[in-house]
């Protein structure tokens, strides 16, 4: 059905009809007639945010989280440009976005306006497709188009660009069902010849290993449970990427923990020394592979990717599946199940027998806290009380975020949202929001550091303003720590910029929000300062002094393969290495 309407209207009504309900944004001129038209109507949430990258990482959260895409509204020129960096950091993690920004008429587009900015020439690298609407009456059209385009295939974040005079003039609304998507319906279903030769050599490996990555989650929670069948069925152990946390429960028994370069060893040593590792929706990072040519050097290699670009682009690979994680799963579980269910148990049983010895070595163990706090006990005792709760959990980026994915487990998918491509600083704040907003009654913890954490701290007054109980759990070091580690072990311990000597008062800071502040400097009272911080009903900051200068172990240098990593002394075997390291 076909309704007259502005253009402002119309981006409103196209969000309704797309199911819609929360939108993270931040107003100015050049999208007035669009909040307007927010203003009147009742359907859809609006968040105000502090920040416009803030807007962006809030929608992250709120669709890493949920599974639906994240919609973000903001004005033109900085306030486009201010997406940027969120846009950039959904596509490196494939996360569906969908940006609309304003833009100046269309009779002053070219003519240096007031922000004005080629938002679209800005935006085309780190968008996976966007548009400059100029005419009314292909406006609702393509904004449909835009959440086909960000929801289908490998996801990711779209930008519509919107002038001024569009939003004001009328013409007649477009519902989903005349829009025309069919140039765009990338392969979910592989080929059945390459999944037979895959199945062949599932049944005939010796040592396998499954690698999975952030593609199951985004596949649904179909995904999640195929690989969960397979990996019980076979027996073969997994692991995965930081993106991939959740898709296999921490809790299972053939959970080896997160691989690269500040993975378990039991990981970096299986995927070393595989006979076939079967990549499932990752997409061989640099974090992950290290050194390209010493990467998995006995193994034949299977990757399951919906993106066809991907496939061969960084490890040739001898089972090339283009399709959807979900719909290549259930056909190899299908047919290896049709042809017997066979696999080498004899040589598995093997496999896992040196697996066993290589966790002995207790790569995440670390010295008692002696004074300061651990960062790890810290995790570990942040784990233990909440790790039975309805529990979200985002990062910034740096140690903490890499603590955290060791120290903390995740039986679910959807659980987990960390900015793992771009390594985003100031992402954690704002993610935690989007993910609160989707899921109001949970609890929501956002891991941090203090240096991160500062990058988007002014996105504390949106939680407080929409009575968001998030939880900032900072590891406060007063360094930047993972920087401040590579200086150590790589720079000869020149610590270059790598600290800050005029750090808020925390407490303070969050008072002056209007949330709660938590000081905590002695591992005795941990507990309860976690307790404390768990059981107020508000937003929080907990300031967690830890050790100044604990590195994060293990760490695979750089230029080496992944058989040769650096272990905390704690750790029970290997010769003394890097400071306060062992080498293995």
């Amino acid at each position: 059905m076909t309704r007259q309407m502005t253009g402002a209207k119309m981006v409103v009504q196209a969000l309704k009809d797309q199911g819609v309900d929360t939108v993270f944004g931040y107003p100015g001129g050049a999208v007035l007639p669009i909040y307007d038209e927010v203003f009147q109507q009742n359907d859809i949430r609006h968040i105000l945010v502090r920040h416009e990258q803030g807007a962006v990482h809030a929608a992250e959260g709120y669709a890493r989280s949920t599974g639906k895409p994240g919609v973000v509204l903001v004005t033109s020129g900085p306030g486009a440009t201010n997406a940027v960096t969120g846009l950039t950091d959904a596509l490196m993690d494939s996360i569906p976005i969908i940006v609309l920004t304003g833009q100046v008429p269309t009779f002053m587009i070219g003519s240096d306006a007031f922000q004005e900015a080629d938002t679209v020439g800005i935006t085309r690298p780190c968008t996976k497709h966007n548009w400059l609407v100029k005419d009314t009456a292909r406006l609702s059209s393509i904004i449909h188009e835009a959440f086909h385009v960000a929801t289908s295939g490998r996801p990711g974040p779209v930008l519509v660009d919107i002038p001024k005079d569009v939003q004001f003039a009328s013409s007649q609304y477009q519902g989903i069902p005349k829009v025309a998507t069919s140039h765009y319906q990338p392969q979910v279903k592989g080929d059945m010849e390459m999944i037979e030769h895959l199945v062949e050599a599932i049944e005939m490996a010796e040592r396998p290993v499954f690698y999975t990555g952030g593609g199951v989650i985004n596949s649904g929670p179909a995904a999640s449970q195929l690989l969960r069948e397979i990996v019980e069925a076979t027996g073969f152990p997994i692991t995965s990427t930081l993106m991939g946390l959740g898709a296999y429960p921490a809790s299972g028994k053939n959970w080896l923990g997160m691989l690269g370069m500040h993975g378990l060893y039991e990981a970096n040593m299986v995927m070393h020394g595989c006979d076939l590792m079967i990549n499932i929706g990752a997409r061989f990072d640099d974090r992950i592979t290290g050194r390209l040519d010493a990467f998995s050097p006995h193994s034949r290699k299977a990757h399951i990717d919906i993106d066809p670009s991907s496939i061969n682009k960084v490890i040739k690979t001898d089972f090339p599946v283009v399709g959807d994680v979900a719909h290549v799963l259930e056909d190899v579980l299908n047919l290896w199940k049709a042809r017997g269910r066979k696999v080498n148990r004899e040589a598995i049983g093997r496999w896992w027998k040196q697996i066993e010895e290589w966790k002995k070595i207790d790569c995440l163990k670390y010295k008692p806290s002696e004074g300061a706090i651990r960062p790890q006990h810290a995790l570990a005792r942040l784990e233990a009380l909440t790790k039975d709760r309805d529990r979200y959990i985002c990062t910034e980026v740096g140690q903490h975020q890499m603590w955290a994915a060791q120290y903390l487990g995740f039986e679910d998918p959807n659980r987990w949202m960390t900015s793992g491509g771009l390594g985003t600083m100031g992402y954690g704040t704002p993610a935690s929001i989007g993910v609160q907003v989707a899921h109001p009654d949970a609890l929501v913890i956002n891991v941090a550091g203090e240096a991160s954490w500062l990058m988007n701290m002014q996105e504390m007054g949106t939680a407080v303003q929409y009575r968001l109980p998030v939880k900032q759990f900072i590891l406060n070091n007063e360094r930047l720590g993972m920087v401040r580690q590579w200086q150590e072990l790589l720079h000869g311990e020149r610590y270059s910029q790598s600290w800050s000597e005029a750090l808020p008062d925390f407490v303070k800071l969050a008072e002056a929000f209007g949330a709660k502040g938590i000081l905590c400097k002695d591992p005795a009272d941990l507990d309860d300062a976690i307790m404390e911080m768990l059981d107020y009903d508000g937003p929080v900051i907990f300031d967690c002094l830890v050790e100044k200068h604990e590195n994060c172990f293990p760490m695979i240098p750089s230029g080496a393969p992944h058989n040769k990593m650096l272990l905390g002394d704690a750790s029970t075997k290997g010769a003394i290495g890097a400071k306060g390291a062992v080498m293995v």
